[in-house]
């Protein structure tokens, strides 16, 4: 049986994954990533952890959430023989806003400890904010300090997954967010340029799709992961 392998956002808890492991609960096997809050640390070394934390056992549907989407890329092109089919939610290969780089140098005065959660909400959920929304979010974010943030983000804005991308073999689904005012539509786009195959799913909602709309995701999700591993067995026989 394919599990589906969730990696998270620039949070790295996994824990904002709740609503949507709740709506495909007796539809698919789920595996959830987190990585280490204690260590500051970039793309190449939360790949290798990622790799590890990867179920030891049978064919996987990979899903990048965000800043994972490099993680998930890099990973699929290592393991073509086990990874059957690749989910990008809200994310990218390389830095979805070049403007950021310019903005590099004044990281370690950014105050992420000090933001407001009103306002992180309004940025991820948009007018899908709720109470419990907003609840989850400062659960995830607790445990995180600033300089992990800082890191992560500093990762994002120097990132470059597209030759790996070039090496992913099974089918891609991007879903975008109507509504993103983090990720712009571009990044699809340039997905879609440098591998055509790429299929673009566009639902109305914002950046935190997958917790503002979690049945409308699971039902696709798990169609998708149908249709992969059916592809697969075909292409095995």
């Amino acid at each position: 049986m394919t599990t589906l392998v969730l990696l998270p956002g620039l949070d790295g808890t996994g824990t904002l994954f709740g609503p949507l492991v709740e709506a495909l609960a007796g539809k698919l096997r789920v595996a959830v990533l987190s990585y280490p809050v204690d260590r500051a640390l970039g793309y190449d070394a939360l790949e290798a952890i990622a790799d590890a934390g990867l179920p030891p056992q049978g064919p996987l549907v990979l899903l990048g959430e965000s800043f994972s989407g490099p993680l998930a890329v890099s990973i699929a092109a290592r393991h073509p023989d086990r990874v059957v089919g690749l989910v990008l939610c809200c994310s990218f290969v390389r830095n979805p806003r070049p403007l950021l780089g310019f903005l590099r140098a004044l990281l370690p005065f950014v105050p992420f400890g000090q933001v407001p959660l009103a306002l992180m909400a309004a940025v991820l959920f948009g007018r899908f904010d709720t109470p419990s929304l907003r609840a989850g979010l400062a659960r995830a974010l607790a445990p995180v300090p600033a300089a992990v943030l800082r890191a992560r983000l500093r990762s994002v804005i120097d990132v470059d997954a597209t030759a790996r991308l070039d090496r992913v073999t099974c089918p891609v689904l991007y879903l975008q967010a109507g509504e993103d005012l983090l990720v712009p539509a571009s990044a699809s786009r340039s997905l879609v340029r440098r591998h055509p195959s790429v299929e673009v799913l566009r639902l109305r909602g914002p950046h935190a799709l997958l917790q503002a709309m979690p049945e409308a995701c699971a039902k696709v999700i798990a169609v998708f992961v149908g249709d992969a591993e059916a592809a697969s067995a075909i292409a095995r026989t």
